[in-house]
């Protein structure tokens, strides 16, 4: 096998994530990266199309992030927080709770964004038990969703995607409705309600864009018509916001475009700047008062090893001085309108479903793709790391990208999917 030492010398010993280990194509080797470039080991750079996974926001090695982490791994990279806080973190809530609207204003902080999710699915569970309310242990959540990998996650994702439809019958049993988009899909979700609401915790709903399940967009009208029914209901409504929050949608969360304020938020992914793992969950104040009893079973007994690691929350203490310092909005707002007209071509592109742009998110959404190890080696020969998934070739760059690196990326695209695999 070519390559460095390492690789051939590790890779037998290697499980990647999302891949059929019999038929994958050799990974690439990466040795550096910079601003919106990926290295590899033979010296090829990549324009890095979807920000390691929509971590990335400000590009990669940003200095004032790397000069935080650099400060805090000297000075104490880890502590536990069992007992124990530091500045770091309650620097980190206290900011966050004054970012996000209304009073979500307890943070409790994870290392992914699954269990985040999972975190905030227990909340609203526990939130009735709490208050003496027995039956309310499932959720209502909507196909197209992905909200995780483990299991609690994998229970509320769209149960027919494929990615974890080989666990039916072994996941707990949620209600999986459709998006309210339209008359027809607010009424049956109005009946499901009627119906079973007495059974319901909660709500559950990326806002504006469900991510992993094809990057499908809905309006703010379907986020108002939630809390409305919530509401009326009397359910808690959650937003996960680990891929849509910190800019991707073009506000710095999406539950802004709609002018609501959920009852528990989690986030991860952009939230350390894409340097070290960090998820968080924020509930608002009455979701947090449910937990406060003389009755230690009350209490959320919850506690990841490295919650709230300190150089994990001073790196998201940096990339937050960034937001605040730095114009990144406007820039998703010139990625969006560039995107929009380099990307529209393709809608003209034989074997092309849709075009659709929302922020700093593109997506070219095909009929098929017959040959995806061929489709991305192609990508990679155009000199941009681009990662289709299901039938959408798509886009989240870092907001820091150059105008010329973004037109290599959508270049490319067009370039590809004109001479398809």
């Amino acid at each position: 096998m070519s390559g460095p030492d390492w690789l051939g010398a590790g890779l037998p010993h290697i499980w990647l994530p999302y891949t059929q280990m019999r038929t994958v194509s050799p990974p690439l080797p990466a040795v550096a990266t910079e601003g919106c470039r990926i290295r590899l080991a033979d010296g090829r750079e990549l324009v890095d199309g979807i920000a390691s996974w929509w971590t990335a926001c400000h590009g990669y090695n940003h200095p004032h992030i790397r000069q935080a982490a650099m400060a805090q791994l000297a000075r104490m990279p880890h502590v536990m927080f069992g007992g124990l806080v530091h500045e770091p973190a309650l620097r980190l809530a206290r900011r966050l709770s004054d970012l996000l609207p209304g009073d979500l204003e307890r943070v409790f902080f994870t290392d992914s964004g699954s269990v985040a999710v999972e975190v905030a699915i227990k909340m609203a569970v526990q939130y009735w038990l709490n208050r003496g309310v027995r039956g309310r242990s499932r959720l209502v959540a909507f196909r197209g969703g992905y909200h995780g990998d483990t299991l609690a996650t994998m229970a509320v994702c769209d149960p027919e995607e494929g990615m974890h439809s080989l666990f039916a019958g072994v996941l707990p049993e949620h209600f999986i409705a459709d998006l309210p988009r339209d008359d027809a899909s607010r009424d049956a979700l109005e009946r499901l309600m009627a119906r079973e609401a007495g059974q319901v915790a909660a709500i559950l709903v990326e806002p504006l864009v469900q991510g992993a399940g094809g990057m499908l967009f809905h309006d703010a009208a379907s986020l108002r018509f939630l809390r409305d029914l919530a509401d009326r209901h009397g359910v808690l409504l959650i937003l996960d916001e680990v891929f849509t929050g910190f800019g991707r949608t073009g506000s710095l969360f999406a539950c802004e475009q709609a002018g609501i304020v959920p009852d528990i938020i989690t986030l991860s992914k952009a939230l350390s700047g894409g340097t070290v793992p960090l998820a968080a969950t924020v509930a608002r104040r009455h979701v947090f008062a449910a937990f406060l009893s003389d009755d230690p079973l009350h209490a959320l007994m919850h506690g990841p090893t490295f919650m709230a690691n300190p150089l994990a929350c001073a790196c998201a203490n940096a990339s937050l001085d960034l937001f605040a310092g730095e114009p990144r909005l406007e820039q998703v707002a010139a990625i969006g309108a560039q995107m929009r007209a380099e990307l529209e071509p393709c809608r003209h592109l034989p074997g092309v479903r849709d075009v659709r742009v929302m922020g700093a998110i593109g997506v070219v959404e095909l009929e098929r793709i017959g040959d995806m190890n061929r489709l991305k080696a192609r990508l990679v020969e155009q000199g941009v790391w681009v990662r289709p998934f299901r039938t959408i070739v798509y886009l989240t760059p870092s907001f820091t990208i150059t105008p010329g690196e973004l037109a290599k990326l959508t270049g490319a695209i067009r370039t590809v999917l004109a001479d398809p695999p």
